[in-house]
C-alpha cells in the first residue's frame, strides 16, 4: 500500500510541475553541464559579461518574498520595491512605479495556475499607490497583465464554470471534474482610487466556442470550418480519481497546491499564462500552453462586441483573428504540423527595435519535427525561442487560405543552445527583444537571465540568487524544493528608460543576503 502511495505522490508531482523532469543528484558532470534544471547547484549572481554591452538593467521579483530588484551590468542590486504580498510579475512605469501582481494570501477555490489576486502600484520610494483585489468564488486574476496607454490594465482571469453548464456547451463529461472547469477571460480595468477599479470590457473564451460532439447543442459544427473558433473539447484530460486520505497524504507532504479538493484536480483546463497588447493594431495576444497555440484577439470591440462573431475595426467581434503553433486543435493539420510545446511569454517586438511587428515567444519543450542542424538527437528536453513573422496584410488581417493553417511554416528567427543540454525549462520562463537586436532570455526554473545576439552568442548571464522567506497562513516555512530561485519573468531596462532619469542608481548597502539551498539530507 506505502508503495503504491509513493508511486501516486511522485505521479501526481510530475503533473504539478507540469513535466518538470527528475530531480537530478549533485555532482561534477551536471555542474559542468548545466543540466540541473533547477540550478540546484550551480554559481548564482553574476557568471558572464562582456564588453559593448547596451547600458541598463534588470528588473525580476524574488520569490517567495515581496520585493522586486533592479540589478546593474555587474549584477549588483540598485533599487528595490517591497510590497506586502508575494511579488509575481512586476511592470516598470514612466515615473519610477511598478505596476506588480501580488499573491493574495487568503484567494478562495482556485490553486494550481498561477492564480494571485492583485494587482498594486508600488512608488519608487515604496508607498502603496492602488492596491485593487479581484478574488472570489467565482474568478482571480491569474498570471500576466498588460498595461494600455490610457493607464487602464488588461488581466488575464479564471472563471469557475459548474458541470452542467460546460456540460450545456458541449464538453464532454470525462474532460472535467466534478466541480467544472475553470475557463478563461480576459479583462480591462480601470483604476480609481487607492483601492477600486472599473471592468470596463470582458472578452469571455465562453464566447468563442464550438464542438463537434453533441449535435443538441447550439454551438454544434466542423472545428475545420471555423479557426476563428475554439474546440471546447480540447485541452489536458482530467487527473486519476483521488480520494480524500490520500489528498490528505498528499498535502502534508507539501506536494499539492492551494484549494485543491477531490472534486477539481484538473479544473484548470487551458491555463493562459501570457498576455500583450499592440496599440497600433488595437489588437491582444495570448497564449495558452495546454493548448501549445497563441491567439490574437480585437480590443476595438465593445463588450457586446467581444462577445459577438461581428463587430470591431476587424469585422468579426471576439472571434479569433490569428492563432498559431497547433493547427490540429482546429483539425487543419495533426502532430507533424505542431510547433509550439507549452509555450509562455508571447508579446509583439516593439516599433524601433529590429524585427518591429514580429512576435517572440518562449518554447518550453522540443519542437515537434524541426529539422534544424543544431538540434542534437540525445537531447530529449530542451527550450527555444522563436521570433516568427505572422501573415498580416496592409488593413491589420491575418491572412490564411481555405483548408490551410495559419502560417508561418517555421520562425524567421530562433535560439537553442548549441549543445541543448544547458538551456531547458518545462514551465514558466520568457524572452523579449532588446532596442541592439539582441535577445533577452529568462529561463524561468532556473531564474537564468541572458543576452544572446542575432548570431546566438551569450554577451551576458545572470542567475537570480535571492529567495524570501514568506510563510503559510500558518507560519509554517515553505518548502523551498523544487524550485528555489524560480522566476516567472525578468525585464531589461534601458538606462534611458524615463523611470530611471535623475535616479541615483548605485549599488544599495548591504545588497539582499543571497539564498543558500540547504545541502541534501544523507540517506540512512
Amino acid at each position: 500500500m506505502m508503495k503504491k502511495l509513493l508511486s501516486l505522490c511522485a505521479i501526481i508531482l510530475m503533473g504539478l510541475l507540469y513535466n518538470c523532469g527528475e530531480h537530478k543528484p549533485h555532482n561534477e558532470a551536471i555542474t559542468k553541464k548545466g543540466r540541473d534544471m533547477f540550478g540546484h547547484y550551480i554559481p548564482r549572481g553574476l557568471t558572464k559579461t562582456t564588453d559593448g554591452l547596451s547600458p541598463g538593467y534588470v528588473m525580476f521579483s524574488a520569490p517567495n518574498s515581496p520585493y522586486t530588484y533592479l540589478v546593474n551590468r555587474k549584477g549588483e542590486v540598485v533599487h528595490q520595491w517591497e510590497g506586502n504580498y508575494g511579488a509575481f510579475n512586476a511592470y516598470l512605469m514612466d515615473d519610477g512605479s511598478i505596476l506588480l501582481a501580488a499573491e493574495d494570501p487568503d484567494f478562495p477555490v482556485f490553486g494550481f495556475g498561477g492564480p494571485y489576486g492583485r494587482i498594486q502600484k508600488i512608488s519608487w520610494d515604496g508607498k502603496m499607490l492602488w492596491d485593487f483585489e479581484y478574488a472570489d468564488e467565482k474568478q482571480i486574476v491569474h498570471h500576466d497583465f498588460a498595461i494600455l496607454p490610457n493607464g487602464n490594465i488588461l488581466a488575464i482571469a479564471y472563471v469557475a464554470t459548474s458541470f452542467e453548464d460546460a456540460m450545456a456547451n458541449g464538453r464532454k463529461a470525462e474532460m472535467m471534474p466534478k466541480s467544472g472547469p475553470w475557463l478563461e477571460k480576459i479583462i480591462e480595468i480601470e483604476p480609481q482610487g487607492p483601492r477600486g477599479g472599473k471592468i470596463v470590457w470582458e472578452w469571455y473564451v465562453a464566447d468563442h466556442l464550438i464542438q463537434d460532439f453533441d449535435e443538441s447543442k447550439p454551438n454544434y459544427g466542423n472545428p475545420a470550418e471555423h479557426p476563428e473558433l475554439l474546440d471546447f473539447n480540447l485541452g489536458l484530460p482530467i487527473p486519476p480519481p483521488i480520494t480524500q486520505d490520500s489528498l490528505d497524504i498528499l498535502k502534508s507532504l507539501e506536494m499539492t497546491d492551494r484549494n485543491e479538493t477531490t472534486d477539481n484536480l484538473g479544473s484548470d483546463i487551458f491555463h493562459f499564462n501570457a498576455i500583450n497588447y499592440n496599440p497600433e493594431l488595437d489588437q491582444i495576444v495570448f497564449s495558452s500552453p495546454f493548448l501549445s497555440e497563441i491567439f490574437i484577439i480585437d480590443h476595438s470591440t465593445s463588450t457586446e462586441e467581444a462577445a459577438a462573431h461581428k463587430g470591431g475595426k476587424y469585422g468579426k467581434g471576439g472571434d479569433f483573428l490569428y492563432r498559431w503553433g497547433n493547427p490540429g486543435n482546429y483539425q487543419r493539420g495533426d502532430s507533424t504540423d505542431r510547433q509550439l510545446f507549452g509555450q509562455h511569454d508571447v508579446r509583439w517586438i516593439e516599433p524601433g527595435k529590429p524585427g518591429a511587428g514580429n512576435l517572440t515567444l518562449f518554447n518550453n519543450h522540443p519542437p515537434g519535427d524541426f529539422d534544424f542542424k543544431e538540434r542534437n538527437a540525445d537531447s530529449l528536453n530542451y527550450s527555444m525561442v522563436f521570433e516568427i513573422t505572422t501573415p498580416i496584410d496592409e488593413n491589420g488581417q491575418y491572412v490564411i487560405t481555405e483548408d490551410q493553417s495559419f502560417g508561418p511554416e517555421q520562425p524567421t528567427w530562433f535560439y537553442m543552445a548549441a549543445d541543448t543540454l544547458s538551456f531547458y525549462s518545462s514551465y514558466i520562463s520568457g524572452a523579449h527583444r532588446m532596442e541592439n537586436g539582441n535577445t533577452f532570455i529568462n529561463e524561468g526554473a532556473k531564474g537564468r537571465f541572458f543576452e544572446v545576439t542575432p548570431e546566438k552568442e551569450i554577451v551576458w548571464e545572470y542567475l537570480n540568487p535571492y529567495r524570501g522567506e514568506i510563510r503559510k497562513n500558518n507560519g509554517e516555512p515553505k518548502n523551498p524544493m523544487p524550485d528555489p530561485y524560480f522566476e516567472f519573468r525578468a525585464t531589461f531596462i534601458p538606462a534611458d528608460h524615463p523611470a530611471l532619469q535623475g535616479k541615483e542608481l548605485v549599488p544599495i548597502d548591504p545588497q539582499p543576503e543571497p539564498f543558500v539551498l540547504p545541502p541534501p539530507k544523507e540517506e540512512k
